[in-house]
């Protein structure tokens, strides 16, 4: 402290003037082994300090002088500066600690920001696992570790090693909640691990098909109070009842859920409501189960056919028999049984499909049902609607492979299985496997009106209507109100020009089928044929009247009255036939050709810009198209249609023709190059003409050489040859040569006419005014002088 000068105030006004810090004395830093130290070490290479010394928190930091001792600077006023030691009192904190500093200065600290002087933390402390809450934390690991694999079992599929862990679980969790209440902690009982025990353990239950086990693990869960949200877990519950079929007790679990759950859970109050509706459904189809058993199983009354068999023995017992065989009794016996086979059949049809989740295995069940009861012949026709069933729904294969378990049945099923057999092989165009199993249904029943139907269908299709028309007649003798016969043979009248009789036919059958839009339209094609088109015009009204939609028949409607002359009303029918079907290509045409009549070209364009769409490959629409264009005026637009018709179709005249003649008139310079086109195009349809009619004269000389015989001599032979050389030479030479364009050896002008494919324009009405020259009475008089303007 010898060298610290403090400032004294003194009365010496000029005292103090030769005093100086040390510290500013650079003379002598060479000596200064501080300094030096310093400059050699890493502690002179720390960040330079700025003009204001640092203070507050961090200390003042003492600087060595060259005597070797620190001092804290000194300001010019002779006051210590900011954190200065005065007596070794450290300055007072402020609010502000930085890291790695101390507020305190003590003498020969070392600067250790990150603590390393000292020395290595302590070892842990070892955990002491005999305590009971180590104890009650090992467990509770145990028993999340044995949820998580019951769990993981469960996803893989392993369903009884699942169940096994959730009750290892369960036993776990019992434990410690032993250990709990032995510690003393009984109040701290962990609800949410319980829970979870209890609901792996109900949910393994049921995915094991235990389901009274389920249910008591899940009745413990509800009625816990101190279980929040448990009252969602009886949807579960409902769950499983409906798997144990008990219904009612299901949609009462359903409901309870329901009432627990609150409305801001919208989307699992719907799913609830949705297994309400489906659970009612499944109520119904129970009751329908059970009300179809005991339709089954209502008794009749009825004794065995075998007692109305008369025996060879007892004569009394077969007068007998054979006076009660047909008596009033006997017969309301039958229609008894006949009644009660309707009943279950049409029972069985209505309930089959809604009993089941398909109509296949409702089926089954309905006929698994009647073969165990006294109607065990109605399990055949029940097979049969099912194969019906699939023709329905257009399963053909499946129908096809019910009907052919019948065929080794008694002769009535194989009948009927044979006869629709025999019908889907005709709507498969499998004509050879249909007659097969008709001939196959005839010979099982040969009073089957179905059987000759179909029969009949495989003759007619082989075009052997004579031979049809028997089948049907035979199939209405066994059958009177056998529609389907009546109109086959009514077509097979018509194919064999037998109008009067297909007549008859038709409207025996309009008398049983007064609606049937297909007799309507045969009698109105019968009254065409017959030349009575006003009575076709009025069958096919009412055909209009019942299929008002019909495009087939408004298109002969409208054919029926452009024949009679009534265009409007022909127009009216056809535009709608064209609503309804706008792809008839005779409808179009009409359409178009009614407009063009009318002259309203521009409408016409769109229906035969529509046939092109149709039929692109036929010209004559395209030049249709490009001809109304021309005669509504558009001559621009005619003239692309043109261009664009020849670079599809290069080589068709007509186009070229009409090329010319429009370039022509509207003086374009492209009608040399369509002139030339056309030339060319011309020769070759000349070239080829020749070619065929030469062709065709020589194979007609050949022949009549042929029949003139052999005898000619070797000279007429040579000489004929020769002429067919010279003959050959001369259209070789008339042909142009390799290098020369196909040009006629002949100059000749090009014809450029062509014909309208709309047919002639028609001419302008003349009006009734005609120009008429009448003299004037001043034309030869020259005016004065005075009559003319000044």
């Amino acid at each position: 402290m010898e060298n610290v000068h403090l400032a004294v105030e003194e009365d010496d006004l000029y005292s103090g003037y030769n005093d100086y810090n040390p510290t500013f004395d650079s003379e002598e830093l060479d000596n200064d082994a501080g300094f030096q130290q310093a400059v050699r070490t890493s502690h002179g290479r720390r960040p330079l300090m700025t003009a204001k010394f640092p203070g507050t928190a961090i200390g003042a930091r003492p600087l060595v002088s060259s005597f070797g001792s620190r001092i804290p600077m000194v300001s010019s006023m002779g006051r210590p500066m900011t954190g200065a030691v005065q007596d070794g009192g450290a300055r007072p904190m402020t609010a502000v600690r930085a890291a790695g500093y101390t507020s305190s200065l003590t003498r020969g600290s070392t600067f250790d920001p990150l603590g390393q002087s000292r020395g290595p933390a302590p070892p842990l402390e070892a955990k002491n696992e005999d305590t009971p809450e180590e104890k009650i934390k090992i467990l509770e690991k145990k028993v999340n570790d044995l949820i998580e694999e019951s769990c993981m079992a469960q996803s893989v599929g392993a369903l009884q090693l699942a169940l096994e862990k959730a009750k290892e679980a369960g036993r776990k969790e019992r434990a410690l909640v032993r250990q709990r209440e032995q510690s003393g902690n009984g109040d701290h009982m962990n609800l949410d691990l319980t829970y979870s025990v209890l609901l792996n353990l109900a949910n393994q239950y049921a995915n094991n098909e235990m389901y009274p086990e389920a249910l008591n693990s899940y009745q413990v869960i509800v009625k816990n109070k101190m279980f929040s949200n448990a009252g969602r877990l009886k949807v579960n519950m409902a769950n499983i009842y409906v798997k144990q079929k008990n219904y009612p007790k299901a949609i009462k679990f359903y409901r309870m859920a329901l009432d627990q759950i609150s409305n801001a859970h919208k989307e699992m109050r719907i799913k609830i409501m949705q297994n309400i509706g489906v659970v009612f459904v499944r109520m119904g189809q129970e009751r329908m189960k059970k009300a179809f058993q005991k339709l089954i199983s209502v008794p009749l009354g009825i004794d065995d056919e075998d007692k109305y068999i008369p025996s060879n023995d007892d004569t009394n017992s077969n007068m007998v028999i054979e006076a009660i065989k047909n008596d009033r009794l006997h017969q309301m016996e039958r229609d008894l049984k006949v009644l009660a086979e309707k009943y279950i059949m049409t029972a069985a049809k209505l309930i089959a499909p809604a009993i089941e989740t398909s109509f296949a295995t409702g089926f089954d069940w309905c006929v698994d049902m009647v073969k165990s009861s006294q109607y065990v012949e109605l399990a055949n026709d029940l097979e049969i609607n099912k194969a019906i069933t699939y023709l329905r729904q257009k399963d053909f294969n499946q129908a096809v492979e019910t009907l052919k378990t019948f065929e080794k049945k008694d002769s009535r099923v194989k009948s009927a299985a044979a006869t629709n057999l025999s019908f889907l092989y005709f709507l498969e165009k499998d004509y050879d496997q249909a007659d097969r199993y008709a001939d196959l249904a005839m010979n099982a029943d040969r009073y089957n009106p179905a059987a000759l139907v179909n029969k009949g269908n495989t003759v007619f299709i082989k075009q052997d209507y004579e031979k049809a028309a028997e089948f049907y007649k035979e199939a209405l003798r066994n059958d009177s109100s056998c529609t389907e016969a009546l109109y086959n043979l009514g077509l097979s009248y018509k194919r064999l020009n037998r109008l009067e009789e297909a007549l008859d036919c038709f409207l025996k059958l309009h008398a049983i089928l007064r609606n049937s839009a297909q007799v309507m339209f045969q009698l109105a094609s019968l009254y065409e044929l017959l030349e009575d088109p006003q009575q076709a015009i009025e069958w096919l009204m009412q055909v209009i009247s019942v299929t008002p939609t019909d495009p087939q028949a408004l298109a002969k409607l409208g054919e029926l009255h452009d024949i009679e002359g009534d265009k409007s009303q022909a127009f009216q029918h056809y535009y709608e036939s064209f609503r309804y079907f706008p792809s008839n290509i005779d409808v179009i045409g009409w359409l178009g050709a009614y407009y063009i009549d009318t002259q309203f070209c521009e409408k016409a364009i769109q229906y035969f810009e529509r046939a092109t769409l149709i039929q692109p490959t036929q010209v004559k629409w395209q030049l249709m198209v490009a001809s109304c264009y021309r005669r509504s005026g558009n001559y621009q637009k005619a003239l692309e249609t043109y261009k664009d018709i020849h670079r599809k179709f290069p080589e068709h005249v007509e186009c070229l023709r009409f090329l010319v003649r429009l370039c022509t008139d509207m003086g374009l310079r492209e009608v040399q190059e369509y002139a030339t086109k056309l030339k060319k195009v011309e020769k070759m349809k000349e070239i080829r003409e020749q070619r065929v009619k030469s062709g065709r004269e020589g194979s007609g000389r050949g022949r009549r050489e042929g029949r003139e015989g052999s005898a000619s001599s070797a000279d007429s032979g040579h000489s004929s040859n020769s002429a067919k050389g010279e003959r050959l030479s001369a259209k070789m030479r008339s042909l142009p040569g390799s290098n020369e364009p196909y040009e006629a050896s002949s100059p000749k002008e090009i014809d450029a006419s062509y014909v309208d494919p709309l047919g002639p324009q028609m001419e302008r009405p003349k009006t009734g005014a005609k120009k008429r020259m009448e003299d004037d009475d001043f034309a030869d008089e020259e005016l004065g002088d005075d009559l003319l303007p000044e």
